[in-house]
């Protein structure tokens, strides 16, 4: 089939790759050229497992293209996806800008009956907007005689595994009710449908509803245990034996329920903001998510607290080695992370951060480029040098099993923060070293 993808981000690079491996003629369009001449030269402008490999082959094969053509890119589709981001409004609505303006381009191009496939995240009655801006400009070119369905197919990704979720999907929900969109779209994704079925299919306003849904259960339930946490700590329980205790029951699981320094990225918070703002439009108090917000921003500052409490509140001119600037492993993006919230705290108190992560120091450098307070270092072992503290953040294998003993002779006190509970308190307290984790 031939597919069109608007957007070259984590969703449309990674569904565009994904389509043209196993057989599909995709073409992926994009506004900002130096992006898609990076990826004609194989060079992937997101780190994500797996990634640049399946650009670089697929392209290669001349299965997978990349444009700014906006015209070519509509002829050459079968159907159109819409992958563009939906950033946060000032109010935290989702802003549908660039949803719109790619509706508008796919209407004042198309010559040919089209499937529109919306798979940004989009609140309930986004699939409604963009056919009646379709249709608008459709009757302005003097074309009505066009037809086209608006298919509502959400992305369930994770970063740092999306590649493999995008070809392994736990579900794939099509939200139409048009059974020709539903058999397009079908078959479309059969040669992610063979083993079992794992196509849901649905009303559009129940598809778009269903992704701000699941996001919004698990970003629940990170903030739940991390409310467990802060009671373990006041309890002089251990969250980690709670955790075990409570995901040995099938009807919790193990997944997500993880204290921590709270969650991030590019989906979790916006998500939650964009239901809240989108529940208070229909006049609807979202009290459950307006808490795991709340819980969220404090959890951010938790690791700052227990550093300033650690140091009596004397941070000024104090210099902390920190592991981990990505808001998860196994992926760039700081959009949201915890660090951020940390440094800019430990920065305001007059400290120094020499920081390490395995893929987010460019990303770092970006953001960062003016903050005389950050060193970025090359290696782990690295920011050690002369620290007062370490702190980790970000849960990346490599600081699992760490020499101690190197660690303690690099800073000026054997002292670590620890965000994501890597370590046993009771080893590290024969290791001479002070250990601060979350709920223990």
């Amino acid at each position: 089939m031939r597919v069109t993808v608007f957007g070259i981000g984590y969703v449309g690079l990674v569904q565009g790759a994904v389509l043209a491996e196993v057989g599909h003629d995709v073409v992926c369009v994009d506004v900002v050229a130096g992006k898609v001449e990076q990826l004609k030269q194989g060079i992937s402008p997101i780190y994500e497992p797996g990634l640049e490999n399946l650009v670089k082959e697929n392209y290669k094969a001349g299965r997978l293209n990349f444009t700014t053509d906006v015209a070519e890119a509509v002829r050459h589709g079968d159907v159109q996806f819409i992958a563009v981001g939906t950033p946060p409004d000032e109010d935290g609505s989702a802003d549908l800008k660039y949803v719109l303006a790619v509706a508008e381009s796919i209407a004042r191009n198309m010559e040919r009956d089209q499937i529109i496939i919306d798979k940004s995240t989009v609140p309930v009655g986004t699939a409604d907007k963009v056919a009646l801006h379709v249709a608008s400009v459709l009757a302005e070119r003097g074309r009505a005689d066009l037809t086209f369905d608006v298919v509502s197919n959400p992305e369930f990704l994770k970063e740092g595994s999306a590649v493999a979720d995008c070809m392994r999907p736990d579900r794939i929900v099509i939200g139409t009710s048009s059974k020709v969109s539903e058999d397009v779209v079908r078959e479309l994704y059969a040669p992610f449908n063979r083993n079992h079925e794992k196509i849901i299919v649905m009303d559009v306003r129940s598809a778009e509803l269903t992704k701000y849904a699941a996001n919004c259960m698990l970003a629940t339930k990170i903030s739940f245990m991390n409310e467990m946490a802060n009671m373990a700590e006041r309890l002089g329980a251990d969250i980690e034996m709670v955790r075990q205790g409570i995901g040995s029951d099938p009807r919790i699981g193990y997944h997500f329920i993880y204290a921590g320094a709270g969650y991030g990225g590019s989906c979790f918070p916006k998500d939650v903001q964009a239901l809240i703002q989108a529940a208070e439009g229909i006049g609807f108090d979202a009290t459950l998510l307006k808490a795991v917000e709340i819980r969220n921003d404090h959890q951010k500052r938790m690791l700052f607290d227990k550093i300033s409490a650690h140091f009596f509140g004397e941070l000024a001119g104090k210099t902390f080695a920190l592991w981990g600037l990505s808001f998860k492993p196994n992926t760039d993006d700081m959009r949201e992370a915890p660090s951020r919230v940390l440094m800019e705290a430990l920065w305001e108190a007059g400290a120094r951060v020499q920081a390490f992560d395995p893929e987010a120091m460019e990303e770092a450098r970006r953001i960062y480029a003016d903050r005389h307070e950050l060193s970025l270092c090359n290696t782990k072992e690295a920011a050690l040098e002369g620290a007062d503290a370490l702190i980790i953040v970000t849960e990346w294998q490599l600081f699992k099993a760490p020499d101690f003993e190197f660690i303690k002779s690099q800073m000026r006190a054997p002292v670590i923060f620890d965000g994501r509970n890597l370590f046993d308190p009771v080893r590290m307290s024969k290791k001479g070293i002070r250990y601060y984790s979350i709920g223990r």
